[in-house]
This record gives C-alpha cells, structure tokens and sequence, in this order.
C-alpha cells in the first residue's frame, strides 16, 4: 500500500516538473517570436524606409495621442521615401488625437507628397486626420463625414437613489468635476459643457472649409453630423476622387511626376504585441500543442480585454458609430 502511495506522490512530482517545463519552453518561445517580429516590422527600419519607394502608412481603429506614432510620421517625413500613400478606416476617436495625428500628416505633406485613401471609413476623428493629405481618395461606398463633437457620460443618480446609496462631494467651486455622473446635471454646468463642445465643433468645421475649400452652403450641408457616402463625399467635395490604392498612385504620377512602376512598402507606425496578429495566433496554438489549453484560453481573451481597453476614451470625442438597434 505504502508502495503505491509513493508511486502516486512521485508520479505527481513529475507530472508539476513536466508542466513547469512545459511553462517555461512556451515563454521562450514566445519571448522568440515577440524579438522576430519587432526584428522585422519595427516601426520605419528596414527597407520599409528605402530611397526610391512609396511609403505606406495604415491607421485603423480608435483614434487617440499617440507619442510613438507621432514619432515615427517624423522621421517618415526625413526618410528617403518618394511619396506617402495613407490608408484610413476609422470612426474616428479623441479630438485632440485626431487633432495631433492631422498635424503630423501635415507635417508629413511638408516634405512629401502625401495622398489618402479611404478603406471603408473615415468618419468624425478619422475624416479629421484625412484632412491632413494633399489629396483624397475614398471607394464609393465609403463613408466619410460626420463632422462634429460630441461628449457623453452616464447619469447614475436615479440608480443610486433607488439602491440607497448617497455620493458625497465637498468641492471648491460649483462648476468643478462638472457634470458627474453621481448627480443630475445642473443647468450651469450643462451650458460650460455646451460652450466646449461648440466650440471645438466650430473648429472642426473651420478645419473643414479651410482644409478643402468650401463655402458656406456647402458647409452647412456637410456639417450636421451625418455620415456620407465616397459617390456623395466627392459631389459635396469632401472628397477628390473615388478608388483605391491604384487610384493613389495614379494621382501620384500625373500630379507628382513620380514613376507608377515606384515599389509601395509598408511602414509601420508602432509594434505591440497585440498589434502582431500573427504572434498572438502563434502563441494561442503553440500553448494548446503543449497541452497547457487553459492558459490559451486566457491568452484568446486578451482581444477581448483590448477592445474593452479601446472603449475607455477620455475627453471630447469625434467619434461616430451606427444607431445601436432597438
């Protein structure tokens, strides 16, 4: 009895030293692709900065300050790349993200020609930074547009009125952390918060007509937040032309004079281990080989953790997104 015990408990011993292996081979492993991938898409190295080619620059998603992206369009701006070519799908973000990236895209056109395309939306934050090109391109069932501002936070105080629970607040004057969240909203503040929203929004309108030359009715047509189609962004000028990446380069040639047979290479803005899909595939199917299925599950969840994470924009927003349904 006493033998099989033993046998048991040393079975044991080696099946936690054989995990622990286990754990430790697959770190290794991953910490290998993690160096691979940043070795071969680190952001502007490489032949991705080569003299005689066209850069091509992608921005997705949610729009925040990015340091490491304005970094990078700088030294894109002091490469040897002939033109730029700025690939766009976003609902926009943050104003004063989509503010500092259509900075840099200016800065960018400064030294190079820099031409946008848009791949299937670029709305509020993200027609924002679009502005930033010389010259705009969107297929025609794009959606651009959606000019405007707005900011919202949850009311909770009917709720916590109901669960019996009271926030107290001791504050120096009545306007400040207005509005919150834990209190209805008082006309004073409501109005401060108007003023700011107006205000940006009438930036973002001047942005606009300054940007691509409208007048006034034509403004006023585009300015009231909806969201336009490329066929209806071209006739109501918001953008030049409708097409693609070859469209791009096509404008490229005949208003640049700049060789359509020039290679198109990536640059790659910033390099994160959740922005390197393939690296995340590879670790999640490397820990199931391994037999270690429940911590590839966890790894799985980290996208869902990212796009919670996307979720948290603080400030003013640009942003635009369908009617939720009923």
């Amino acid at each position: 009895m006493s033998l099989d015990a033993d046998t048991i408990v040393d079975r044991r011993r080696m099946r936690r030293k054989l995990t622990l292996w286990r754990v430790l081979a697959v770190l290794l492993a991953i910490v290998a692709m993690v160096a691979v991938g940043v070795a071969l898409r680190a952001p502007g190295t490489g032949a991705l900065t080569a003299s005689g080619s066209i850069a091509r620059v992608t921005i997705t998603g949610l729009i925040r300050t990015d340091r490491q992206r304005v970094e990078a369009l700088d030294r894109l701006a002091k490469s040897q790349a002939k033109a730029v070519i700025v690939h766009i799908n976003s609902p926009g973000g943050t104003t004063s993200g989509s503010e500092e990236l259509h900075d840099s895209l200016m800065r960018l056109r400064e030294s190079k020609p820099t031409v946008v395309v848009v791949d299937g939306l670029a709305a509020s934050g993200g027609y924002i930074a679009a502005l930033g090109g010389d010259h705009i391109i969107a297929g025609e069932t794009a959606l651009v547009g959606s000019i405007g501002v707005l900011f919202q936070y949850p009311n909770v105080s009917d709720l916590l009125k109901t669960i019996g629970v009271q926030v107290e607040t001791i504050k120096s004057s009545p306007l400040k952390a207005a509005p919150s969240g834990f209190e209805p909203t008082s006309p004073e503040a409501r109005k401060a918060v108007e003023e700011i929203v107006m205000d940006s929004y009438a930036w973002f309108k001047g942005l606009v007509q300054k940007r691509r030359n409208l007048d006034d009715a034509t403004l006023a047509k585009v300015a009231d937040g909806r969201v336009f189609t490329g066929r209806q962004g071209l006739a109501l000028k918001l953008v030049d032309e409708l097409g693609g990446e070859r469209a791009a380069i096509a404008w490229l040639e005949r208003e640049k004079k700049i060789d359509p047979k020039t290679p198109v290479r990536d640059f790659r803005l910033r390099d994160r281990f959740g922005d390197l899909p393939f690296l995340h595939t590879a670790a999640v199917a490397l820990l199931n080989g391994v037999g270690l299925g429940f911590i590839a599950r966890h790894v799985s969840d980290l996208g869902t953790v990212q796009a919670i994470e996307r979720l948290n924009l603080d400030g003013l927003l640009a942003l635009w997104h369908p009617p939720a349904a009923n």
